[in-house]
C-alpha cells in the first residue's frame, strides 16, 4: 500500500499561459481540467492538463512566473516528459499532425523496443510520445472524449520522465534504496527504472552525462515531478521514510486537489509525493472542467485580489465543437 504507484504529475514553467493553453488544448488534445493559481505565488497561473476527468498519473501542469528568464537545458535536470498514446499507429498519426502544425520533432524512434516520438513546444520544452501497444503495468487514463484528437490516437496519460545527472551511482542508489525503484535495463548512457506495477506510467529514465553544464531553471524547463501515493496514510509513511534517511523535506502540504510532500533528489531536481485524491471534480461539473478560475477554500476570500492580479484567459470549450480543430 505504501509503495509508490507511478507518476502523478509533472509541473513545468511556460513563458505564456495563453500560448500554453492553445498548444495543449488544440495541438496536443489534452483537457484543461483546472485553471487555478500557484498557491505559493498567487499572481502566477497554474494550469492542469490531463485526461478526460483529471485522473492521477495523467497531468502536465504549468506555472507562468512573471518576468522569469528562459531556462537552459543541461545536467542535474528533469529534462523531458513523456505522454502515453494507445498504439504504434497513433505515433504515425502524430507525426503527420506535427508536420501539418509545424511542431518540431525527431521522427519515430525506438528505445527498449518501444516506439517513441520526441518533440518540443514554443519554449523548447522537451516532450516525448510513447506507444502503449506492448505496455503492461500501471493503467493509463481515458482520452478526452470531446477533444480535437480522435480517441484512438489521443494522449491518455504520463509516460516516463527523463532525468540527466553527472553522478549516476549516487542517483541510482537514491532511486533504489530510498524510493524503491528497480533497475530494468540499460541502453548506452540511459538506465531504465520502474516502480510498483511498472510500465510506461511508472518509469524514470536516467541519463548519465558528464559533458553538459548544469541546467538553469526558467521557462521551457521542468519545475518538479510528482509520484503517486495512495492516501494520507501512505504520505505519512513517506515523510517518516525520508526522515529516517535524514533527507530534508517539506512535511505534509495540503494542495486541496491532492496532498503533498516535497524533497530534493539533488540540488536542482525536486520530487513531490502526491495522493491520488481528492482530485479535480469537486468544485466544477464534468462538462465545464477548467473553464472558471478555481481556488482552494483558503484562497477563496482573496478571489477579488487574485482576479485583479492575473489577466483573464478564456478557456471556454464546452460551447465549441473541437472535433474539427
Amino acid at each position: 500500500m505504501n509503495t509508490l504507484k507511478g507518476l502523478h504529475h509533472v509541473t513545468a514553467i511556460t513563458s505564456s499561459a495563453e500560448k500554453n493553453y492553445e498548444f495543449f488544448t488544440y495541438t496536443l488534445g489534452m483537457r484543461l481540467v483546472k485553471k487555478t493559481v500557484n498557491q505559493d505565488d498567487i499572481q502566477t497561473y497554474h494550469l492542469f492538463f490531463a485526461d478526460d476527468t483529471g485522473s492521477p498519473g495523467t497531468d502536465m501542469t504549468f506555472f507562468d512566473f512573471p518576468g522569469i528568464p528562459k531556462g537552459r537545458h543541461g545536467n542535474d535536470e528533469i529534462y523531458k516528459t513523456s505522454f502515453r498514446v494507445p498504439s504504434d499507429d497513433a505515433l504515425t498519426y502524430w507525426e503527420k499532425r506535427f508536420n501539418e502544425r509545424q511542431v518540431s520533432h525527431t521522427g519515430i524512434k525506438e528505445q527498449w523496443g518501444i516506439k517513441t516520438l520526441s518533440f518540443v513546444d514554443f519554449d523548447d520544452q522537451q516532450y516525448q510520445l510513447i506507444s502503449d501497444e506492448h505496455n503492461s503495468g500501471v493503467a493509463s487514463g481515458t482520452a478526452w472524449q470531446n477533444g480535437p484528437v480522435p480517441v484512438e490516437y489521443a494522449i491518455t496519460g504520463l509516460g516516463p520522465i527523463f532525468v540527466r545527472v553527472t553522478n549516476i551511482e549516487a542517483f541510482s542508489l537514491y532511486m533504489q534504496k530510498v524510493l524503491g525503484f528497480e533497475q530494468q535495463g540499460k541502453e548506452g548512457s540511459f538506465t531504465l527504472f520502474e516502480v510498483g506495477e511498472g510500465g510506461n506510467g511508472a518509469s524514470v529514465i536516467v541519463e548519465h552525462n558528464t559533458v553538459l553544464p548544469p541546467a538553469q531553471q526558467g521557462f521551457g524547463t521542468v519545475h518538479h515531478a510528482a509520484f503517486r501515493v495512495h492516501d494520507r496514510d501512505a504520505l505519512n509513511h513517506w515523510i517518516e521514510r525520508l526522515n529516517q534517511f535524514q533527507i530534508p523535506n517539506s512535511g505534509h502540504v495540503d494542495r486541496h486537489f491532492f496532498e503533498s510532500l516535497y524533497a530534493r533528489a539533488t540540488s536542482r531536481i525536486l520530487f513531490e509525493f502526491a495522493t491520488d485524491g481528492p482530485g479535480f471534480m469537486g468544485d466544477e461539473p464534468y462538462e465545464t472542467l477548467g473553464e472558471k478560475l478555481s481556488l482552494p477554500p483558503f484562497l477563496e476570500e482573496k478571489r477579488e485580489e487574485i482576479e485583479a492580479a492575473v489577466r483573464h484567459i478564456d478557456t471556454t470549450r464546452s460551447t465549441k465543437d473541437l472535433t474539427n480543430e
